[in-house]
């Protein structure tokens, strides 16, 4: 693991340890000092024109809420990596995307668990390290998701564990929330069998903790050459979803999927007929 990556996994557990001491005031946020763990002095540009988040009102199911960004880089700049936060999840950093070849537009979902209401943070970073953040907030239906008993028995959703489908075709949700993304572009959504164990559920049988297991990394390769890599976290919802743009020109897709146990699992699709 280089420094930089060991770095950043170390402000992830800082701000696992945030997360779950209790403030000293109710209304106290979160933000500062997660953004100060991850971010530091540097500064965050406003998001505006930059990163469009579409995110609801209030989450229809805690449990399964899709979260989608669209990112539009300034003149001359290119996108190389987007982190999203909800500020008051136990794990806040929920999904980090960064791209092996940065570029000038990327739109992103995954589907992710709200453990309650929550300000969301989008912070994208261009090549040169600028730094641009836009904000929402979501309401919840006050499930506690992250705690919330899994919807599959542990032992069946372990059985089909990393099997992964690939597919191709322009998202539902995908508007025009920034400049039109089609040109030259498509969309790729992965679908993962993972029971993304948060450690706070219990079993309803024993009534013991679950483990903590979790999709931690998932590579995605286009003809051969490194693409994008994502780094999971318990906010990824049981059996999640990940849709990216991709190149039209794309005729090859590779995904390697990793979780905190170390299982590994692979995925191919060819695209010929595209």
């Amino acid at each position: 693991m280089n420094g930089g990556k060991m770095n950043y996994m170390r402000a992830l557990a800082t701000i696992l340890l945030l997360a779950l001491a209790p403030p000293a005031f109710a209304d106290e946020s979160s933000w500062p000092d997660i953004r100060a763990a991850l971010y530091g002095e540097r500064v965050l540009q406003s998001g505006d024109n930059v990163v469009a988040l579409d995110a609801p009102y209030r989450s229809a199911n805690d449990s399964r809420t899709i979260i989608g960004v669209s990112l539009a880089a300034p003149p001359g700049l290119r996108i190389a990596a987007v982190t999203v936060v909800l500020d008051e999840n136990p794990m806040p950093v929920s999904a980090v995307i960064r791209l092996a070849e940065p570029m000038p537009r990327f739109r992103f979902e995954a589907t992710l668990r709200f453990n309650g209401p929550t300000p969301v943070h989008v912070v994208a970073e261009t090549a040169d390290g600028k730094l641009f953040m836009t904000e929402g907030f979501v309401k919840t239906m006050g499930q506690g998701a992250c705690a919330a008993p899994p919807g599959t028995n542990p032992e069946d959703a372990l059985a089909g564990l990393g099997e992964m489908t690939i597919g191709i075709g322009n998202s539902s949700r995908a508007a025009g929330t920034l400049a039109d993304l089609s040109a030259g572009q498509m969309e790729m959504s992965l679908s993962i069998d993972h029971p993304s164990h948060s450690g706070m559920q219990m079993d309803q049988i024993t009534l013991l903790f679950i483990p903590m297991r979790y999709v931690e990394n998932v590579t995605v390769e286009l003809d051969g050459e490194p693409y994008a890599e994502v780094t999971g976290s318990i906010s990824l919802s049981e059996n999640p979803e990940l849709t990216l743009s991709i190149p039209a020109r794309t005729r090859g897709i590779d995904v390697t999927m990793t979780d905190t146990d170390g299982t590994v699992a692979h995925a191919s699709r060819k695209l010929a007929d595209y």
